[in-house]
This record gives structure tokens, sequence and C-alpha cells, in this order.
């Protein structure tokens, strides 16, 4: 058997950094929406202190939890990077991030259970409510999370187009999944925000009370839709899931020439911008020309080829 770089990225060796290639930008960008979230938290906390606002009480307490979450993707990429050439780490800590993003995916489906379960309450036991305090924070709220959101704009998005010189183009664009997380954190926050402005408002100018626990329940389930699509795309990372269209570039790559034959394939993501693979197949070919047929699947970093 024979471990293998992929060639169109030179010549690695046995080097298993395999941190995305926006990976510090991004840590970045994360650790300044820690601050601006940590510094709304406290606002909201002291304001509701200060004015016995319950509702700025209650929403600055749920930016702690936002705080926290946020808190461990910023730690995540720092420890990766720290340990990306730990030898420990059989294919590098690529995947520190996919693991951050699934507890905070967690964190997200605790947060949309404890609004829902709370707005439910409120709907069937109403209380007097502050609008005028807590539309002014809600306004800030949304502020702050709009200035997140385009510090964090970027790479959670996820597409794929294929193809390496049979016909069709190529274009694979990848995510960090620590990235993503922190995103649906703010847009969780900006939707809460959102909503409480409207219900807040209607409320207040038109008596419609009952608004604002319902909009809690609708956001409840807009924000565990995003955890959920989180969770699943980050377990399937964690748990090494096949990427079907990569192994179907790979099978076609060794085998379209009509001299090789794959017995067994494993590809799987080992980081934002990398895969690894290990390859058993049938051929009279040497590993040299096998490898040379990998070369326009670019997202490859880790090969491992036995040839029988």
């Amino acid at each position: 058997m024979a471990s293998l770089p992929n060639p169109a990225a030179g010549d690695l060796g046995h080097d298993h950094d395999f941190l995305g290639a926006s990976h510090d930008a991004n840590a970045r960008r994360t650790r300044w929406v820690v601050a601006l979230t940590a510094v709304m938290m406290v606002g909201e906390i002291v304001a509701g202190y200060a004015t016995g606002s319950m509702a700025l009480l209650a929403d600055g307490f749920h930016m702690a939890t936002h705080a926290g979450a946020l808190g461990v993707a910023a730690l995540a990429y720092g420890y990766a990077r720290r340990h990306r050439r730990n030898p420990a780490f059989s294919f590098g800590t690529g995947k520190v991030g996919d693991l951050a993003g699934f507890a905070s995916a967690l964190v997200l489906a605790l947060f949309a259970v404890g609004i829902g379960v709370e707005s439910l309450e409120r709907l069937l036991n109403p209380g007097p409510v502050a609008f005028g305090d807590a539309t002014i924070v809600a306004v800030i709220g949304l502020i702050v999370n709009i200035v997140s959101a385009l510090l964090l704009s970027g790479d959670h998005h996820h597409g794929h187009g294929h193809g390496h010189g049979h016909g069709h183009s190529h274009a694979h664009a990848h995510n960090d999944n620590n990235l993503r997380s922190a995103y649906l954190h703010v847009l969780a926050d900006a939707l809460t925000s959102v909503m409480a402005i409207v219900a807040l408002l209607a409320g207040r100018y038109l008596g419609w009370a009952f608004l604002d626990p319902l909009m809690g329940v609708v956001g409840a389930v807009v924000i565990a839709r995003w955890s959920w699509s989180l969770m699943k795309d980050t377990a399937a990372i964690l748990l090494d899931r096949t990427d079907d269209h990569i192994a179907e570039e790979v099978r076609e790559a060794i085998e379209s020439p009509g001299d090789a034959r794959i017995t067994d394939l494993h590809v799987w993501r080992i980081g934002p911008d990398a895969h690894a693979a290990i390859i058993s197949a049938i051929s009279q070919q040497d590993h040299t020309e096998l490898r040379r047929r990998l070369t326009p699947v670019h997202e490859l970093r880790h090969v491992s080829i036995e040839r029988r």
C-alpha cells in the first residue's frame, strides 16, 4: 500500500495540516462577534437591573448562551491551529470546527426548546410586558446582530458542481461548519429581535399582547430547523460519511481507461478544503500512473492506494 498526497497539491509528504484556506480570517471574524455579543450581553443585564425590566434581563441572559457558543467556536479555531501538526491526530485537526459546530447545534436546539416552552406558557398565561424598554433593546440587539452577520458572512455556504475534463466544468464550494454555527447563532438572535420588535410594536400600539409569545413559538420552530440542519451535516462529517460525489469522481478517474478496477473505496472529509481516500484497485498500472489519474480530483489531500 502506498500513501500518496494529491499531485495537484504538490508534494505534501505526511503533513496533516488540513485547515481551511480561510481558517485564520474566519477565526478573526468570530472573535470580533464574540466581543460584540459579550458587550451587548453585559449592557442588557446591567440595564435590566437598573430599570427593573425582566424583559431586558431575560434577553441579556439569552445573549449569554449565544456568547458562550460563539466563544466555543473561537476556541475551536485556536485549538485546531495550535495542534494542526500534532502527530497524535492521525488526520490533523481539520474536523475540530465540525465538532464545535455539532456542539453549537445542540445549544441551538436547547435554545429553541426553551423559547418554545416559555412562549407557550406566556401564551396561556399572559403577563405584563414593558413594551417601550423592550422595543429599544430589541432594536439595539438587531443592529448588533446585523453587524455580526456581516462580519461572519462568507464561507458558510455550500455548493456543488462537478467535472474534470469529461465534458462538464468543475466547481466545488466548501463550507466551514464552525463559522456556519456562529452565523446561525447570530441569525437566531436577529430573528428573535425582528420578531420581538414586530410583536412589541403591535402590543404597544394595537393591544395585541398575544403576538409576543406567538412570535416566540414561530421563532423556536425556525431555529429548531436550523439546528437540525447543522447537526445533520456536522454529524455526517464526524462519522466519516462517504462523500458520494467525490467517490464517483475517483472511480471515474481510475476506471475510465479500462485497465483498472476499484474493489474497495473510502472517501471522507478531513477538513473544510480537504478529503482523504483509501483505494484498493486491481490494475497492471503502477502507483505513479494511478496517482496521476487522480490529479483532477483536487479535493483529495491524503490518498492511500493499494494495488493488486
